[in-house]
């Protein structure tokens, strides 16, 4: 989650958002929802290039084409390393667009296709293919931490468990260090943005050094967006989504 300069500037003492300097910036790492791609998409110009749903493709906005790629079905923990194939544009809500063959390696439930997205930088221990599912994680940047798992294990293990339970959505605000900045960000959002749901902020602790604000819960993703969209206006950046704070 990135701020806006101006927004920034108000609570740079406190605010533990990870924007840093291009040319020495940390390797990106964003969470929310992925655009599938289908060509009807491109057709009617929502997005504007073209992927092959044959194939193990995503294209990141923001990245450099040829960038490796992590994306994590964080419910699952099924996750696929890929090359940026190129730069498409997509809506704003989502963080990556990738092919059906990506979503079904990912197991993701296509009605919220919830993924974590990580950037990762090359290193000599870490021999990339252009596509690869892994099955398990010991070659990993450091600055790039993810869990060590078996897909197919875990796909059976969790399947019947994961229907039961409805997620809840909400919108990462910002986190902070300081409780008294995160009330003072939650009662500008009050005062300056009229058609927020301001009823949906909380202000939630996770640890002594860690609050954060966030909005929500959401049911579906149509409700979201709109909050979303608010938030952006009001000059937040790259908003990550969570699940059931």
């Amino acid at each position: 989650m990135k701020y806006s300069f101006l927004l920034c500037a108000v609570i740079l003492f406190s605010c533990s958002s990870n924007t840093t300097k291009l040319e020495n910036r940390s390797p990106y790492i964003s969470k929310g929802f992925a655009f599938i791609y289908n060509d009807a998409d491109y057709n009617n110009k929502i997005i504007s290039g073209k992927l092959d749903n044959e194939e193990l493709q995503i294209s990141h906005s923001k990245l450099s084409n040829n960038t490796l790629i992590k994306i994590i079905n964080p419910k699952t923990n099924d996750s696929v390393a890929i090359k940026n194939l190129k730069k498409i544009k997509y809506p704003d809500f989502y963080k990556i667009l990738i092919t059906k063959k990506v979503s079904e390696k990912l197991n993701l439930d296509l009605k919220s296709p919830l993924v974590e997205v990580i950037e990762i930088k090359k290193n000599k221990s870490f021999v990339a293919k252009k596509a690869k599912i892994f099955n398990e994680e010991k070659k990993i940047s450091s600055n790039a931490p993810v869990t060590s798992v078996q897909i197919s294990n875990i796909s059976k293990e969790k399947k019947g468990k994961r229907d039961l339970k409805k997620d809840q959505f909400f919108i990462l605000i910002g986190s902070f260090y300081r409780e008294d900045t995160a009330i003072f960000l939650k009662q500008r959002i009050n005062k300056e943005i009229p058609k927020f749901d301001t009823n949906k902020l909380k202000i939630i602790k996770k640890s002594n050094k860690k609050i954060n604000l966030v909005s929500g819960p959401y049911n579906t993703i149509n409700v979201m967006k709109n909050d979303y969209f608010e938030l952006k206006k009001f000059g937040f950046e790259d908003l990550d989504i969570s699940t059931n704070e």
